[in-house]
């Protein structure tokens, strides 16, 4: 999973990186163009140079809305702010404000020509800006603010993520720290009112997710206000002063506030939360999921052909799995093949701690044998670290926070309470998703890469992102990384598997225990696993369907550079081509790859 989970409208400016769940290259789907912006039309400005300045000041004001919304942006993108003094803004009016921002700054997009960037780096810049502001906006009628309530992206792990990176180092810093998490009742004051808006409304999250954050809050409120991780600044600190003044506010607001959207949870909105965990049970949530679905891919695909191409990309997968089985253990059948894999005692660990060291012993390795494949390596390092307390047993999926810092390292949180029925192999495909050369190695690449401007530091969309963690899975069966022939197997039976069971859940009739049975059909999870899977489906539709939407086109680009280039072919080059410009929409990225086939072709 990548690391940022919310969508990315401006007033949810973080978009996470999601829990790790080898596609069979294709030929490149047929994509329709871009929706035009839904702005008035309006003549676009003639010179180049003009072009330029007005898009550098629109993205300029576009991620200066980003960071007043949600200044807790910086530590996920980098993008530096003036001060961390604020919690994120959440009332209705505060909403209703950012919409109307993006309005005017679609309009004034309209008036900028395209045409005369292309190829250049600002095509970058007006790509991302033209995605994150059509997107956003596509996904208003989805009202998220109104049935927010998640066990995987909610503010209980992003504000505590924000915590930890919260800087204390000057007394100015502590000053903001204070004032921040002194303000944390009103956040959720505000966020409970929303939630009471949305049930008069018909919006109310699914009962199994509202059961989850329940057991996260529970947890919070068992332990001493120092054990909260909004707490986490004094722990950094040698402040004396500022650790009792902290301590106070955790005692006085923070839990006091925990406790009553705690309460609010379990005596009023449990008993009015959907039984059903599909989108089609809320107001128009056939277009909420269209709109969530071109947000996460970055493409104008309909639910019905992701459902369609996810089926034959699992085909085109089974026929693989069954030629190894044949090789492995003398049979085609695919029921029998992932019983095997499953069963086998050498592929299972025996405590959490020992799939805590297989696991960390596995990351030197992946970077050694990674590196012959790039041309540069980041020079920033990458752990391996449990869930906190109050997210284990909730359903969190592992995965990965990336660190701004060049000088920290980049976390893999590990899931280990389900160590009794993960498998070697499976921990090997999450290892390699995660760290290198996945989510680990494509961040910190990126982020020593200076960009025309520093709106691409927030062009995340989880295609890409994701897309290039499920690339990696193959391109570590390329380069020897995996230790177990079982790792070939599981990583082939459970990719685009997304594509069909989110679709399926959502809009297409599924009911939740058959998307449980498909899920665990495949070796990948148990049924356990599996029922968490479909609570993240609930709190992230159509997330599931981006890691093969995007592998399928990187593997895509891949082959057709591998193709028409022949000898001239380096798979180092075609790498920086996918990742030195940062994540990009998936259309901009086939634009970048196809350009410099025709350069390589031509040289």
């Amino acid at each position: 999973m990548s690391p940022f989970h919310r969508p990315y409208p401006i007033r949810a400016a973080i978009a996470a990186l999601s829990a790790a769940l080898l596609a069979v290259a294709c030929s490149h789907p047929t994509r329709k163009a871009p929706p035009p912006a839904a702005a008035p039309a309006a003549a676009p400005v003639a010179a180049t140079g003009d072009n330029v300045a007005a898009l550098n000041a629109l993205a300029d004001r576009y991620v200066d809305s980003v960071l007043d919304f949600d200044p807790t942006v910086t530590y996920f993108s980098g993008v530096p702010v003036k001060a961390h003094d604020r919690l994120p803004r959440n009332s209705a009016a505060e909403i209703a404000a950012s919409e109307a921002d993006e309005d005017a700054m679609l309009a004034d997009l309209a008036k900028i020509d395209p045409t005369p960037l292309r190829g250049t780096p600002d095509a970058v810049t007006y790509a991302i800006l033209r995605e994150n502001l059509e997107s956003s906006r596509q996904m208003r009628i989805c009202r998220r603010e109104l049935w927010d309530v998640s066990h995987m992206n909610g503010w209980f792990a992003s504000l505590s993520e924000a915590a930890e990176a919260q800087p204390v180092a000057t007394a100015e810093e502590r000053r903001e720290a204070i004032a921040r998490w002194s303000a944390l009742g009103n956040f959720i004051d505000n966020d409970i009112a929303n939630l009471r808006t949305g049930l008069d409304r018909g919006y109310s999250a699914p009962k199994s997710v509202v059961d989850r954050v329940l057991k996260q809050a529970d947890g919070m409120l068992a332990g001493k206000p120092e054990a909260l991780p909004f707490y986490s600044p004094a722990e950094r600190s040698d402040d004396a002063s500022f650790k009792a003044e902290l301590r106070t506010v955790m005692t006085a607001t923070a839990l006091p506030a925990i406790r009553r959207y705690r309460d609010f949870l379990r005596d009023t909105y449990r008993d009015r939360a959907r039984d059903s965990v599909a989108l089609s049970a809320l107001p128009d949530g056939e277009a909420c999921y269209a709109a969530l679905l071109r947000n996460s891919t970055t493409l104008n695909r309909s639910p019905h052909e992701v459902y369609e191409l996810g089926q034959k990309t699992v085909a085109d997968n089974e026929t693989v799995v069954a030629d190894l089985g044949q090789r492995l253990f003398g049979t085609r059948d695919i029921k029998t093949i992932i019983a095997k894999v499953d069963k086998e005692p050498k592929n299972h660990f025996r405590s959490e701690k020992e799939l805590l060291d297989y696991s960390r012993a596995g990351l030197d390795r992946a970077r050694t044998l990674s590196a012959a494949l790039f041309a540069r390596m980041p020079k920033q390092p990458a752990i391996i670290e449990p869930f906190p307390e109050y997210q284990r047993g909730t359903g969190v999926s592992s995965h990965y926070i990336p660190n701004t810092d060049p000088n920290k390292p980049g976390e893999y949180r590990i899931q280990l309470e389900n160590w009794k029925t993960e498998t070697r192999g499976s921990a090997e495909i999450t290892l390699v998703h995660e760290t290198w050369p996945g989510h680990h190695l494509q961040i910190a690449l990126a982020n020593e890469e200076q960009p025309a401007h520093r709106i691409a530091k927030l062009g995340f969309n989880s295609a890409y992102l994701e897309g290039w963690g499920r690339y990696s899975e193959r391109l570590a069966e390329e380069a020897g990384i995996y230790q177990t022939e079982y790792a070939k197997i599981s990583r082939r039976i459970w990719p685009a598997r997304g594509m069909v069971a989110d679709p399926g859940l959502h809009l297409f009739g599924w009911t939740r225990e058959q998307t449980i049975d498909y899920l665990a059909s495949t070796g990948r999870f148990s049924r356990a696993a599996a029922a968490d899977t479909i609570d993240r489906m609930a709190v992230m539709p159509a997330q599931l369907t981006s890691y093969d939407s995007g592998g399928l086109e990187i593997f895509a680009l891949r082959e057709q550079a591998e193709r028409e280039l022949g000898a001239k072919f380096d798979i180092r080059e075609f790498h920086a081509q996918v990742i030195d410009q940062g994540v990009v929409p998936l259309a901009l990225l086939r634009e970048n790859v196809e350009n410099w086939i025709k350069r390589k072709k031509n040289s």
